[in-house]
């Protein structure tokens, strides 16, 4: 069975930064997934700051429930500060929770 990007995704979706009531998906923390032909997952991602005092605990709770996925043999979880995060990456669903939302 391939392993797909969505699933991937969705299971990131169990994943939150402590200190905000948002998954990291819909944060818009997640900058890219790849997965490979030996069904290995690799996630680029970045927190919201680069003094986040969460950012290991984030990134192991990423990195466990993608091994969670039927078939993913290993999962690395790279934390990147370039391109930088801000506001503008959230989903509206993200904007709305948090008080952001336009209109």
């Amino acid at each position: 069975m391939t392993i797909t990007q969505e699933q991937v995704l969705e299971a990131l979706k169990d994943c939150y930064d402590p200190e905000v009531p948002v998954n990291i998906v819909d944060l818009g923390l997640i900058y890219g997934v790849e997965v490979s032909a030996e069904d290995k997952v690799n996630v680029t991602m970045t927190l919201t700051t680069p003094g986040c005092g969460m950012a290991y605990a984030i990134a192991l709770s990423a990195k466990q429930r993608v091994l969670k996925i039927p078939g993913v043999k290993d999962a690395v979880i790279n934390v990147v500060w370039e391109p930088p995060w801000d506001p503008s990456r959230m989903s509206e669903e993200a904007k709305k929770k948090l008080g952001m939302a336009q209109g």
